[in-house]
């Protein structure tokens, strides 16, 4: 089972509509996906319930009980596991960056993010954990002067994972409505950039299996 979590120490990301829609879109393509929410706000678990199909398990965690619930999940014939995090350096966190296969960090394109994304990327340089940035809520104007910025401050510190995710307004309606944007409308730009989005991370995650143990081990 391949473990992804969303990571950031800053709120407002977008990390939660985000795990939401990429698990529905690796649903999709075959995976059968867990949600390990690990937030105090439960944002997944109230998705879970507003969600109409049960095709994606989610299961709330802390840090102590992660081990645990990802070894049920493993049992149970999961292939992919999605964790989402408080938006706070803490035991939660610390415990989804040492079990995760790759951390992606949210980051909208404002210094405030960049700041916070770069003492994520600093706690899990210091553990030797495997990450990716992503740059979510762009502006809808292409490559603003913001946005170039953030894609040249994400790229200097570790590497930004495609495509862009620019505000749009089906990521927050998919997750109000218990789905992904690739349910809400699957010929939409948002449901587009998610199906991207889930393929550059499998392939990331598929290197990460050629150039290490394998990821089933843990």
């Amino acid at each position: 089972m391949r473990i992804v979590a969303f990571v950031t120490q800053k709120g407002g990301s977008g990390k939660s509509a985000l795990a939401s829609s990429l698990a529905v879109a690796a649903q999709e393509t075959g995976e059968k996906v867990c949600v390990i929410d690990m937030d105090p706000q439960a944002s997944l678990m109230s998705w879970s319930k507003a969600r109409a199909a049960d095709d994606i398990a989610v299961v709330a965690s802390g840090a102590a009980g992660l081990p645990s619930v990802l070894a049920q999940m493993k049992a149970k014939g999961c292939t992919l596991a999605v964790i989402d995090t408080p938006d706070a350096d803490g035991p939660a966190s610390a415990a989804a960056m040492a079990a995760a296969h790759l951390n992606i960090i949210p980051s909208r394109p404002s210094m405030f993010d960049l700041w916070a994304s770069a003492k994520t990327c600093a706690a899990l340089t210091e553990i030797g954990g495997d990450f990716v940035f992503l740059l979510n809520q762009c502006p809808s104007a292409a490559k603003t002067a913001r946005v170039k910025d953030g894609i040249e401050a994400l790229n200097e510190m570790g590497g930004l994972v495609s495509p862009l995710i620019p505000t749009r307004g089906d990521y927050p309606e998919a997750a109000r409505r218990g789905a992904g944007v690739t349910e809400l409308d699957p010929n939409g730009p948002a449901a587009d950039e998610m199906r991207s989005l889930w393929g550059s991370i499998r392939r990331r995650l598929s290197r990460a299996r050629q150039n290490s143990a394998p990821l089933d081990a843990a």
